[in-house]
């Protein structure tokens, strides 16, 4: 286990590569079949796409808030973690086909999510009140569209949902507790030894959206921090990456070699004097890294 403490290196700094102004940008994934990257905004209901060989961004509108989803084996669906439910969504369409609603009943959003090196999609909740309480679930999407609770402690804000390169280990955590837990993960889906990752040093920052490097490295995107951190698989940090906005929310290594850092960002919780200063927030911020990242597993069921 980490605290976290500040490796010697100097920061690299990201740069604006999108001022979309999402007031809560998330989900940055990489597409390495197509070269796109594609994130949401939450708060805004929208799935976003870029397109780096003409500049081009697409964006479709979602019923409700859009917290999460992965890229699908079939290339014409999207899995969405909409804020009640799981739905595939047909990207040439617009067709959405419901799969599973999430904690009804209870006051709770989908949040974080990521498939494993299985192609099962892995996500977690969050409890839509203020101030938020533990009250969440970590679940898992198989294959065959059945949904599973996974035996994690339950969060108040679940985020950083991620897995090492051969998939043994997968990374997770409960952004109000200011730490970073890690647990064994088996092939056919048991979890055992759950265990502290890292904590942060720092607790007017949260730790939020996380992406592993082909090294092994967690990057992890710091809420309120303006920084992007990368951890050894031993939880101390490598290379911290300054980003000129405050709420950087996740990160994925996406480019034709896998080496360039997208960084999504949010408007929200910035009061009007904040957002004067911060012009930036809500923008998909760049930073070119010597690390290179892994392609993004991708769901392996399919529409009933």
């Amino acid at each position: 286990m980490s605290t976290g403490v500040p490796s010697s290196s100097t920061p690299q700094k990201a740069t604006l590569l999108l001022d979309t102004k999402c007031t809560l940008g998330e989900c940055a994934t990489w597409c390495a079949s197509t070269d796109r990257f594609y994130w949401t905004d939450i708060e805004g209901a929208r799935l976003w796409r870029y397109d780096p060989l003409d500049g081009t961004n697409s964006s479709w509108p979602m019923p409700e808030r859009l917290a999460s989803f992965a890229l699908c084996a079939d290339p014409r669906f999207v899995l969405l973690g909409l804020a009640s439910q799981l739905a595939f969504f047909n990207l040439t369409t617009g067709e959405i086909r419901p799969v599973v609603d999430v904690e009804p009943g209870l006051h709770t959003r989908v949040n974080d999510g990521r498939c494993d090196r299985q192609g099962r999609f892995v996500f977690g909740t969050k409890d839509d009140t203020s101030p938020a309480q533990p009250i969440g679930g970590f679940y898992r999407l198989n294959r065959d569209l059945s949904l599973e609770r996974l035996p994690l402690p339950s969060p108040a804000i679940a985020n950083s949902i991620a897995f090492s390169p051969d998939g043994a280990t997968m990374y997770y955590c409960d952004s109000l507790a200011f730490e970073i837990r890690a647990c064994d993960y088996h092939a056919d889906g048991v979890i055992s030894n759950d265990r502290l990752f890292l904590r942060l040093p720092d607790q007017s920052v949260e730790p939020d959206g996380s992406t592993v490097d082909s090294d092994g490295g967690l990057w992890n995107a710091q809420w309120g921090g303006h920084r992007v951190v990368r951890y050894g698989p031993d939880g101390l940090e490598t290379e911290r990456v300054e980003v000129p906005t405050a709420h950087t929310s996740c990160v994925a290594l996406g480019g034709p070699q896998l080496d360039t850092l997208y960084i999504t960002s949010a408007r929200a919780d910035l009061d009007a004097a904040a957002l004067a200063a911060d012009t930036h927030a809500g923008g998909v911020f760049v930073a070119m890294q010597g690390r290179h990242g892994l392609p993004e597993p991708v769901f392996q069921g399919a529409p009933a």
